[in-house]
């Protein structure tokens, strides 16, 4: 079953038509989602290109490395694991802030 059960029809000119296509286009919506977005007060993001998305891969599997190192020297009694927790938030700070900063629309007041 729909959620949106009203339907909104708007006239639009050659021109808004085509920048509505292009901006949703650009952050990854569909031209309803972005129009829903904006109506609550979000402002998306441009879809980042592909180096985001390979560098994210890239820290992620950094990440599993370092845990699995944490693992290992954590079995061998040789880690701090006070030290190594603050390192583990710090590097989830920095993910979901990189993801704030790329993926996650912005909130206009």
């Amino acid at each position: 079953m729909r959620t949106r059960q009203i339907k909104k029809q708007i006239w639009l000119n050659r021109e808004e038509a085509m920048l509505l296509r292009k901006k949703a286009k650009k952050v990854g919506f569909t031209e309803s989602e972005l129009i829903r977005n904006l109506i609550l007060g979000f402002e998306p993001k441009e879809k980042p290109d592909d180096r985001f998305y390979e560098t994210m891969s890239e820290m992620r599997a950094i990440g599993n490395n370092l845990n699995q190192i944490a693992k290992k020297a954590n079995s061998l009694n040789f880690i701090d694991e006070l030290l190594y927790k603050k390192e583990s938030e710090n590097w989830n700070r920095f993910m979901l802030k990189v993801k704030k900063e790329y993926l996650l629309p912005k909130v206009n007041k």
